[in-house]
């Protein structure tokens, strides 16, 4: 007989960061990082977790999350099997009209079919696979098809510094290992010009063997993008990340076809069909989608197969807590688009303390790939009841 789903819990996360360790973005200052995390138990004593977040940064109000999940997902799946991913997924994003979309093969999504939903089925899908993974006795990866190799590169993921400070900060991040580095730029410098002259300063200091990438959060407009371009051509970026506005797609092709720098995007997107009107519009070289938002671990391997079949790179966005960053690792492991993984060193408790497993890449900047059951990681209960906001 098989198993049956018999509780679905989701806690919403606040951990407060240290003053002297917060920065600022044109998110604000970032004082807390805050995720849901789901618990799905079965009868047969498996327990798997998923994340979802909120927000793309790292701050959010969680109290609809949350609440969605508990309120109106959680009794749809009580009794369901957990192994029927795949089915469960689509009863959660097409309603009541699922069935139509099992027997005719499309989608009958309902309203819900961007957004926080999204994001809940993101956490649930991702802790039915390391329930799946739990039960048979191997990694997600394992699952996935295994791994295209042992280890990846990372590249680490900060840099908020002004022009003065921005090469003394990353290069605190190659003093780590790491062999590339971010760093934010966008409406937060003022103007294209002022952000260009900080990645020139990051460039100087970093030399020309470091892989630079940019990430803008969106914040340009379609011409402000393609002045900054112009201003860093030069520059040998490894990315451009997130130019314009999720919401200004063709934007974002138009920069793409006027620079030679490589455009990411992804973060900002739900599901594979934001994704594919994305590379139908021409606008990616890089995918870079969050297991916490796309849709989970099942939306991000269609995803990585989009990524295989237009020939861009998968390199997904790792900015959460150590559920989605393992999601994410089990996804990029399995899938030969991937190129390349985000570490975040901006201060980040559920990252590094919400599990018994230690986050961390080897002295060269490498990650290995993830191994153990499921996602392979141990929940830490005292974590979770001191930092649970009550909703």
């Amino acid at each position: 007989m098989h198993d049956q789903i018999k509780k679905v819990v989701a806690h919403w996360l606040r951990c407060p960061i240290a003053t002297e360790n917060q920065h600022v973005s044109d998110f604000g200052r970032i004082q807390s990082f805050d995720c849901v995390l789901v618990e799905i138990h079965t009868a047969q004593g498996l327990v798997g977790h998923g994340e979802a977040k909120a927000a793309v940064g790292s701050s959010g109000d969680c109290a609809a999350l949350a609440s969605c999940i508990n309120h109106e997902f959680a009794p749809l799946l009580v009794d369901e099997n957990p192994s029927d991913i795949s089915r469960i997924w689509e009863k959660l994003y097409n309603g009541t009209r699922d069935h139509y979309a099992v027997s005719r093969g499309r989608t009958f999504p309902t309203l819900g079919r961007r957004g926080l939903h999204v994001c809940a089925i993101s956490a649930i899908d991702t802790a039915l696979w390391d329930i799946l993974g739990k039960r048979l006795n191997c990694s997600v990866t394992e699952l996935l098809g295994g791994a295209c190799r042992q280890a990846m590169p990372a590249y680490a993921s900060g840099g908020w510094a002004d022009r003065e400070k921005i090469g003394e900060q990353l290069l605190s991040y190659t003093a780590k290992g790491f062999g590339g580095v971010k760093m934010r730029v966008g409406v937060i410098d003022g103007s294209p010009r002022r952000s260009a002259e900080r990645v020139w300063a990051a460039r100087e200091a970093l030399g020309d063997d470091v892989k630079l990438m940019v990430d803008a959060h969106g914040t340009f407009s379609t011409a402000e993008a393609k002045r900054f371009c112009q201003l860093t051509e030069q520059a040998d970026l490894f990315w451009f990340e997130e130019p314009c506005s999720a919401d200004n797609l063709s934007g974002t092709a138009e920069v793409r076809l006027q620079t030679a720098t490589p455009i990411a995007l992804g973060e900002s997107e739900f599901t594979r069909f934001d994704l594919r009107d994305a590379l139908l519009a021409s606008a990616a070289d890089v995918l870079q989608p969050d297991p916490a938002i796309v849709g989970g671990i099942t939306e991000m391997r269609r995803i990585a197969a989009l990524a295989e079949s237009f020939q861009v790179a998968l390199a997904p966005h790792c900015w959460g807590s150590a559920f989605s960053f393992r999601a994410a690792l089990a996804v990029a492991f399995a899938s030969p688009a991937a190129i390349i993984l985000e570490f975040s060193l901006g201060a980040n408790p559920l990252l590094h303390d919400l599990v018994e497993e230690a986050t961390a890449c080897d002295p060269q900047g490498n990650i290995s790939c993830p191994s153990g059951p499921g996602l392979g990681l141990t929940l830490n209960r005292e974590f979770v009841n001191e930092f649970s906001v009550p909703t």
